[in-house]
Order: structure tokens, then C-alpha cells, then sequence
């Protein structure tokens, strides 16, 4: 019975499933993203070594990219799969951790953006769990999600070249907000405030989500 009692909840995944979700590992759109899964240390270690910033900045621009690729190559040829689904925002989240990280050792981002966005990114992860075993699922990565990743990669990235610099504001002068006080900061800072502004609707939008189903469900 398919009931819900701990009888059925206790029953073995069949072989033939687990052969299907192994089998969804051996795709190109899959193999494109282990491959920026690899990518992402590399990334960290050559932006903390403060040397090679060009390449730094080339290696985490690539692999921000190769998930605009993968995911238009899944489409195309109709190979989206759950495993994709799952570990696709997984690699997402850990390229934009790395980069934060980074980022906050050579000094380019303050304390406090870093501590927004993953603390976010924290929460949005272990609160599937509870959520999942109260029936509401797993709730599919928005389109302002992916916008939210978009600017972020592209704003990290400028800021790891560390090109380009413009002056502040000046509406400030503490060195924890940079481009609103008077040193000169790359123009990536805006875009990672940007991202930062819809990361913080994009979860509003998955807590509304959340609580909707929550509700149907009882």
C-alpha cells in the first residue's frame, strides 16, 4: 500500500530506479557540470594567490558560463533529468560560495555580503528537509534565481579581474560598503549589489512558494 504508513515509506527504492538515476549521470549537460564542479577549486586557489588575477577571473567566468551551456544544451536535446535538477543549483551555490570567499581573503568584499548570501543559501538548502518531509517537495530554481546567479557571477568576476575602477559615491566613509564610500572600487560591485537585492526577493519568492504548498498540504 501507497499509503503513507511506515511500512510504505520503509520500502527499498527498486533497482530499476536506481539504474534510471545512475544512468542520468551519463549525459553531456551532466558531464559539463562536474567538469565546472572540478573547475571551482581551481578557481579559489588561483584567486587567493593574489598573482593571477586575469586568470582567476578567466577560470570562474568559464565555469559560471558552462551553466548557461549545460542548461541550453539539456533543453535542446532533451536530456533534462532529475539528477541534473538536483546537483545543477548545488554547483551553483558552491561556484558562488567559492568566489564569495575568495573574494572577502583578498579583501574585495565586506563581511556582511558574504554572510547574506551564504547564510541565505544555507537556509534555502537545510530548509528542504523539513519541508520535504512534510509533502511539499522540491521546489524547482526560478527565473529570478537564475537572474540572481547571472549577476553575481558576472560581478565576482570583475571583481576578481579587478579592472576597471571607479570612484564612490562618497555617501560614506567606512570601508564596509564599497562603491558608497570615496575609494575606488571595480564597477563589478554594482552588479553584485544587484544580485544581492533580487537574491534576497528570490528568497521571499521560495518562502511564499513554500508556504503555499504547506498550506494546500494540510
Amino acid at each position: 500500500m501507497a499509503d503513507g504508513s511506515p511500512e510504505s515509506k520503509n520500502t527499498p527504492v527498486p533497482s530499476s530506479r536506481v539504474k534510471e538515476l545512475l544512468s542520468q549521470a551519463y549525459t553531456v549537460p551532466n558531464l559539463i557540470t562536474f567538469i565546472r564542479l572540478m573547475m571551482v577549486p581551481i578557481a579559489f586557489f588561483v584567486l587567493i594567490g593574489g598573482k593571477h588575477n586575469i586568470l582567476a577571473c578567466v577560470l570562474f567566468a568559464v565555469a559560471g558560463a558552462s551553466d548557461f551551456l549545460d542548461g541550453q544544451i539539456a533543453r535542446r536535446t532533451n536530456q533534462v533529468s532529475e539528477l541534473g535538477k538536483l546537483i545543477d543549483p548545488f554547483v551553483d551555490r558552491f561556484l558562488i560560495a567559492a568566489g564569495l570567499i575568495g573574494l572577502y581573503i583578498v579583501g574585495r568584499v565586506p563581511l556582511w555580503i558574504l554572510v547574506v548570501l551564504i547564510a541565505r543559501d544555507v537556509i534555502l538548502v537545510l530548509g528542504t528537509i523539513p519541508l520535504n518531509r512534510l509533502g511539499v517537495g522540491r521546489i524547482d530554481v526560478l527565473f529570478v534565481g537564475k537572474t540572481t546567479t547571472v549577476f553575481l557571477l558576472f560581478g565576482f568576476s570583475w571583481l576578481i579581474a579587478n579592472i576597471l575602477k571607479v570612484p564612490g559615491l562618497g555617501l560614506t566613509r567606512s570601508l564596509a560598503f564599497p562603491g558608497f564610500n570615496t575609494q575606488l572600487v571595480p564597477f563589478g560591485i554594482w552588479l553584485v549589489y544587484i544580485g544581492l537585492t533580487l537574491s534576497l526577493i528570490t528568497f521571499i519568492c521560495y518562502l511564499a512558494i513554500a508556504i503555499r504548498r504547506l498550506r494546500r498540504t494540510r
